[in-house]
């Protein structure tokens, strides 16, 4: 009989809410849009879902994520303070070989230049909507809506 040992082993995987447990991007991207009112000279009377805000935001000023990002490149750092706790956690996690994700309903610019600026874009390897997170990771995915969440993960 031959045994061999495997070396498969169940890896965890974590769907991390990026605006309630590393980064609320919603004040940088309020900021964006008053200040891209302004300068377009429209209102900018958009959804408060940021995807459907996209749509709008496409019909109304047409390639604006460039601004976005610029806009947010120039104004991160005010914004984005890396928690130690956090960065911890995840430094944690991803020794332990963890795979994780970060959803929001942020355009992917703002989320991405967000995990930049907090350092934890190296241990991230999905962003998106959850949907899009979670076929990323795989259905058995936890999803991570705290920080008191990630803090309390094996």
């Amino acid at each position: 009989m031959l045994w061999r040992e495997t070396s498969i082993a169940a890896v965890a995987a974590y769907a991390l809410d990026l605006d309630a447990v590393l980064a609320d991007t919603r004040p940088l991207w309020d900021a964006w849009l008053e200040d891209a009112a302004r300068r377009a000279r429209v209102d900018l009377d958009v959804p408060a879902d940021r995807v459907a805000a996209a749509a709008a935001l496409d019909a109304r000023l047409g390639e604006w994520r460039p601004l976005l990002e610029r806009f947010a490149a120039d104004r991160g750092p005010v914004f984005f303070r890396p928690r130690a706790e956090t960065s911890t956690a995840l430094r944690r996690l991803a020794a332990g070989g963890a795979r994780l994700g970060a959803f929001t309903d942020a355009p992917r610019e703002l989320a991405e230049l967000a995990l930049a600026h907090l350092g934890a874009a190296r241990r991230i390897e999905a962003v998106g909507t959850l949907d899009e997170v979670l076929a990323a990771l795989g259905p058995d995915a936890v999803v991570v809506r705290t920080r008191e969440q990630l803090a309390g993960l094996p």
